[in-house]
This record gives structure tokens, sequence and C-alpha cells, in this order.
């Protein structure tokens, strides 16, 4: 049985150690930024390339705050009470999805209002590659062998000896990065469909809602409420704001007169 006992740190430095994990966000960084700036020179996109870059700053930024913010506050509380100081340690890894993406719509929300866009069009260019790279950072966190699966007895059970038990459990890391990479690419084949502003967005949210939603039955839980995980709890609003995303009454008020992506 295969034990994932990866080396997390990629390249050493003297005393800098870089991260397979930070390696993995950087990639996507440069995914999203060459996607984008791709869209702009097709006239796909009515942003310029400067434009681009900015607004990836920004969401980077919403990402690593809120990201970090969200494990905080949602999945660890008493332990950076009690080790304040962890809580900047983000090359360690633990940035909560949901706290990244609440963090990225509001960065969005005032970057599009800056440039006098329609937060919804901005929004549905940028979910096509947030939507592929977000596969990135669950490879960085199969290499540093957390949030790894429940225990298991199917054949592809792995040991991850960061759970402690040495016992067998699902490779919950690699379902993500499976599901991540399909629900892209239903995205990214439906990028330059006659849709109303935030359809896309929408679809991205049912989809991803639902897919995680089912991994947290094969993840070991952080923290349970109840009978549903945090992940689960944080997935359920996802699914119904992205109906009503797809299918608001007021849809055709927000028709797309360019392309939304």
């Amino acid at each position: 049985m295969w034990i994932d006992n990866l080396n997390p740190i990629a390249l050493q430095l003297g005393p800098l150690s870089i991260h397979w994990y930070g390696v993995m966000y950087v990639l996507g960084f440069l995914f999203t930024w060459y996607y984008l700036r791709q869209r702009v020179r097709e006239g796909k996109l009515s942003l310029t390339e400067q434009d681009v870059e900015n607004a990836l700053v920004w969401l980077v930024l919403g990402v690593v705050v809120g990201g970090r913010l969200g494990e905080v506050l949602f999945y660890r509380p008493m332990y950076y009470l009690a080790n304040p100081f962890k809580i900047i340690a983000i090359w360690e890894g633990g940035l909560s999805f949901h706290g990244g993406l609440i963090a990225c719509l509001i960065a969005g929300y005032f970057f599009a209002k800056k440039k006098k866009m329609p937060f919804l069009a901005f929004a549905d260019a940028f979910v096509v590659p947030l939507a592929i790279v977000q596969a990135f950072g669950r490879i960085g966190n199969f290499i540093n062998g957390e949030l790894y699966g429940r225990i298991t007895s199917v054949p592809w059970a792995m040991i991850f000896p960061l759970a402690g038990d040495m016992l067998p459990r699902h490779p919950s890391q690699l379902y993500e990065v499976g599901y991540n990479l399909l629900i892209g690419a239903v995205i990214f084949s439906q990028r330059d469909k006659k849709r109303p502003h935030g359809w896309l967005l929408g679809f991205w949210f049912v989809l991803y809602a639902i897919a995680r939603f089912t991994n947290e039955f094969f993840r070991e839980p952080e923290v349970l409420l109840g009978p549903l995980t945090m992940g689960q709890m944080l997935s359920a609003p996802m699914l119904f704001i992205g109906l009503w995303l797809m299918f608001r009454k007021d849809a055709t008020r927000y028709a797309s007169t360019i392309s939304s992506s």
C-alpha cells in the first residue's frame, strides 16, 4: 500500500524553504493570468491586460487573507488563539476555500466597480480559470499529506503518516483534484455561450457545492456540526446562491451585450 511520505519542500535555498504548496499557487496564478490575457487579446474580455494583472493582485490577496482567516475562524479557532503567530505561517498550508472565495468575491466587486464593469460579468470571466486552478491547491495538499480521507478498505487506499494511525484511507485530495478538473472543463465549455451575467458563476457554484458536499463523506472531517462537516455546511449556501444566479427572474436585466467571459 502506497504511503504518502512525499517531501513538501520543492527547493531549499539555505534557510529559505520553497514548499510545493506555494509552488502550486504560483502555477495557478500564472495559468489564470495567461488565460485571461489571451481572452483580452481575442476581444472576449472588456478589460486591458494591465487591468487583468491588477485584478489578479486583488484576488491573490483575497485568496491568501480570506483563506487564512477562514481557516482560523471556521476550522481551528482555538488552536490559533493559543498559537497566534502561526496565523501567518501560510507556507505550512491551511487556507480555507470558502474563506478565500468570500474574500475574492468582495475584492472582485470593488475592482469591477472601480472599472465600471458589471460585477457578475467580471465574475463570469474569472471563474473559468479559477474553477480549474482549484485542482492545483489540492495537489499541494496531497504532497503535504494533509486533508486526507477517512479510513477505508478500497484497493486504492493510501496511508497518510500525518493521520497518526498508519491506517488505509481515501486519497480524498486526489478525488478533489479530479472533480475540480472535470468541473473546470465543463465551465470552460460554456464560456462563450450567450447567458445572462452571473449564470456561469452560478453554474460553478452549483457544480462545486454538489461535488464538495459529496466528497466530504470520503474526507476525514476537521470539524463536525452534528451529522455534517464544516465543509458541507459552508457548501450548502453555494448551491442555493448558484441556483438563484442561474434562474433568477430579473436575469434578463443583466443579459450580456458583450461576451461575459
